[in-house]
C-alpha cells in the first residue's frame, strides 16, 4: 500500500506537471478527469487540496474513489468530507466551484462500481487488497441559495 508520504510526493509532482504545461497538462490521467478537491480539515479546520482521479460522472456529479491503493484506511480526504460535505472542486481551466460530496449508498454503489471497474480495472485490483469496502463519493453542484 502506498504510503502518506509515497501520496503526497505523487500529488506534488502531479502539481508541478500542471504548473510547469501552464495547466494545459495533468488534468487527464489513464482516460479520466482529474479534479482539483479542497476539503476542511477535520482535526486542523483548514482547507486541505489533493488532486483526484473522476472514473465516470453521474448527472452533473463527479464520481471519486476513496481507494488510497487498496490501503486499510480511507484517504484523510474522504474523512474531511465524510464529516463535512461542502467542498470546493476546480477544474481544468475554471475556477474553484463550491460542491457537495455524497458518499453512495449501497445500492448507488452497486450500480456505479461494475461502471468504474469495467474501464479502469485497478479499482478492482484495490477492493481486493482491502476488507474495508472502498467508498465511492459524488461531488454535485451545490444549489443555489433561492
Amino acid at each position: 500500500m502506498p504510503s502518506d508520504f509515497a501520496l503526497k510526493t505523487m500529488n506534488a509532482v502531479h502539481r508541478v506537471i500542471q504548473k510547469v504545461s501552464g495547466g494545459r497538462a495533468g488534468w487527464q490521467v489513464a482516460g479520466m478527469t482529474v479534479l482539483e478537491l479542497t476539503t476542511i480539515g477535520r482535526k486542523s479546520g483548514q482547507p486541505r487540496t489533493v488532486l483526484l482521479t473522476s472514473p465516470l460522472r453521474e448527472g452533473d456529479a463527479y464520481v471519486i474513489v476513496a481507494s488510497r491503493g487498496g490501503d486499510d484506511q480511507h484517504p484523510a480526504w474522504f474523512l474531511n468530507l465524510r464529516d463535512n460535505p461542502d467542498v470546493q472542486v476546480t477544474l481544468k481551466g475554471e475556477s474553484a466551484r463550491p460542491m457537495v460530496a455524497s458518499v453512495a449508498d449501497a445500492g448507488l454503489r452497486a450500480r456505479l462500481w461494475p461502471k468504474i471497474t469495467a474501464d479502469y480495472k485497478n479499482y478492482a485490483q484495490y477492493q481486493t487488497k482491502t476488507e474495508r469496502e472502498i467508498p465511492v463519493v459524488l461531488l454535485s453542484p451545490k444549489a443555489s441559495p433561492a
